[in-house]
Formats: C-alpha cells, sequence, structure tokens
C-alpha cells in the first residue's frame, strides 16, 4: 500500500506564524509537525510516500526529508499548485498510486493511542472499498461528519452542517482502493470549489463499501490547523514525553520496530545525532538494545 501526505494550503488561520514558512514544517513540541502525519503512515507499513506540497515549499520538505531512505521510507514529491479541496490529492497523486490501495493523510493531522497500529494495520489490509476513521467531537459543524444507525453502519456524510446528525467527525485519515484517483476525477467542485474529501466517501457509501472505524476511549485526535490547535497539540505531545519518557512519532525509532532499517543502520542515524533531547534518546534506544542483546547472547551461552 502507497501513502500520501497533503501539507499544501497557505495555513492562513495561523498567521503571522506562516508568514515565512508552511504550516506543517511548524513544531509540536520537538518535531516537525510533519513527522506526525508520516509517522502514522510508517505505523501502517506504508513505506512510500508522496508529499503534496506548494511550489515554495518543495525544496524546504527535501532539505528537512530527503528521499526518506534513511528511515527505510521512499519519499517523493508532488505541487499542489492551488488549493483546490482534499480530493484534490488523489488527481494529482494519481501516476504515484498507480491505481493500486492507498492511505491518504493530513499534514497537519496527529494521531495517537494504544493498539492504534493494529488497528492502521488492519485498514491497510483492504483490497475493496474505503476504510476512515471517526472520532467524537464537541463541535461537529466544522468538520465532515458521518451519520451512523444503530448498528454503527454509515447512513450519510456531510462536509460541516449547519445541523449535524451527529458528533462523530471523519478524521484527516482515509484508505481506500484502487479506484480512489478514479472516483476523484470523476467529482465536480464544490460551492467552495474545491474537490471534497466527502464526496469521495460518499462515492464508496453509495455502493455500500465504506467501513467507519470508531476512535473512542483511549484514542487522541489532534487537528492542528489553529493557534489553539496547535498549543494543545504541543501540551499534549510534551506532556506524555515527559511524563513516559518516550518520543512520540520518533520516525527512526519507529524505522527500526517495523523493520524498516536494521540495527547497524539505527546506531549510525544515533552517532550522527546531535546532543539533544531527541538524540539522547536515539542513543539511550540503541544502548537498551545493546543490553537487551548481551543479555540474550548470555542466556544463549
Amino acid at each position: 500500500m502507497k501513502g500520501i501526505v497533503l501539507a499544501g494550503g497557505n495555513g492562513s488561520r495561523l498567521y503571522p506564524m506562516t508568514a515565512t514558512i508552511t504550516k506543517q514544517l511548524l513544531p509540536i513540541y520537538d518535531k516537525p509537525m510533519i513527522y506526525y502525519p508520516i509517522a502514522t503512515l510508517m505505523l501502517a507499513g506504508i513505506r512510500e510516500i508522496l508529499l503534496i506540497t506548494t511550489a515554495k515549499d518543495v525544496d524546504r520538505y527535501d532539505e528537512l526529508l530527503g528521499d526518506g531512505s534513511r528511515w527505510g521510507l521512499s519519499i517523493r514529491y508532488a505541487v499542489q499548485e492551488r488549493p483546490e479541496g482534499i480530493a484534490q490529492a488523489y488527481v494529482i497523486g494519481r501516476d504515484f498510486v498507480g491505481g493500486r490501495p492507498s492511505a491518504l493523510i493530513l499534514g497537519d493531522n496527529l494521531f495517537f493511542g494504544s493498539g492504534l497500529s493494529r488497528r492502521l494495520n488492519q485498514a491497510a489490509r483492504l483490497t475493496r472499498g474505503a476504510h476512515i476513521f471517526a472520532t467524537r467531537v464537541e463541535d461537529p459543524e466544522r468538520y465532515g461528519v458521518v451519520d451512523l444507525g444503530a448498528d454503527g453502519r454509515p447512513l450519510a456524510i456531510v462536509e460541516k452542517p449547519i445541523h449535524p446528525p451527529g458528533n462523530w467527525a471523519v478524521t484527516g485519515l482515509y484508505f481506500y482502493d484502487g479506484r480512489a484517483s478514479d472516483f476523484a476525477a470523476e467529482l465536480r467542485p464544490s460551492s467552495r470549489g474545491e474537490l471534497e474529501i466527502t464526496d469521495l466517501n460518499a462515492r464508496y457509501l453509495a455502493a455500500g463499501e465504506l467501513v467507519v472505524d470508531r476512535l473512542g476511549r483511549g484514542f487522541a485526535w489532534l487537528d492542528t490547523g489553529t493557534p489553539e490547535s496547535l498549543s494543545a497539540a504541543t501540551q499534549f505531545v510534551g506532556t506524555l514525553e515527559t511524563r513516559q519518557g518516550v518520543k512520540i512519532a520518533c520516525l527512526e525509532e519507529i524505522a527500526l520496530t517495523q523493520g524498516f532499517i536494521d540495527v547497524d543502520s539505527f546506531a549510525r542515524i544515533a552517532a550522527r545525532a546531535p546532543a539533544s533531547a531527541y538524540g539522547r534518546y536515539l542513543k539511550s534506544l540503541l544502548q537498551d538494545i545493546e543490553i537487551d542483546g548481551a543479555q540474550l547472547r548470555a542466556m544463549a551461552g
């Protein structure tokens, strides 16, 4: 399965923070925002990623991420000339997807929770239809909202409804089969002049091929597109990392645990890491690996 990260847009709601830098390169606690959606795709087992951004920001992402090979990834870049809707990602990424199943994630979305990787891997196994995630929100009128029946099956999806049919908001993470680009190309722009992701999801819903996976207690979804939500995400990540002594969206650690890179590659990355809290974390992980390895050798001996 391939992955797309949509990291375009002007970030106008975060102005003046975004006057000279794109939104997805702003920090969430100790890492650039873009690390978090990439981490989510990696947890789903996805290694081939297309990052869609603006023409002026391609070089900035390339400088930060490169081709992704140090994490065992293949990262390519494409330009969204004008922000004309989330579903436009599948028009721009048609050749990259190549008629194969894929996942699309918004560049300002953060997911966290126990068992998240298992849920993501289940979604990534789809061969037919679409698999999306929903979570309860207090202000559903700001989102695409899914109306669920008594049996939990989706009945309708409405984009930013004045009178929401419920409070289950569709998150910015979508898994589709190989027809997504064809369906997206057939969409007509909405009254906002955009190709709406809600309309793409509705296409699968109409065919009875849409699965809605509800993220309940124990899961966090943060959309970091406003100053308030950006600050909340920073506090959330900072609190968890400080109290638990772990890093959220540490790409090197995920690459190692997912088997994208081996221990020797991880050791080289850790050795080159600067003397920052992040660098010390990588070195501590390497030390733990070496201790565990020594214990296993002793037990075998």
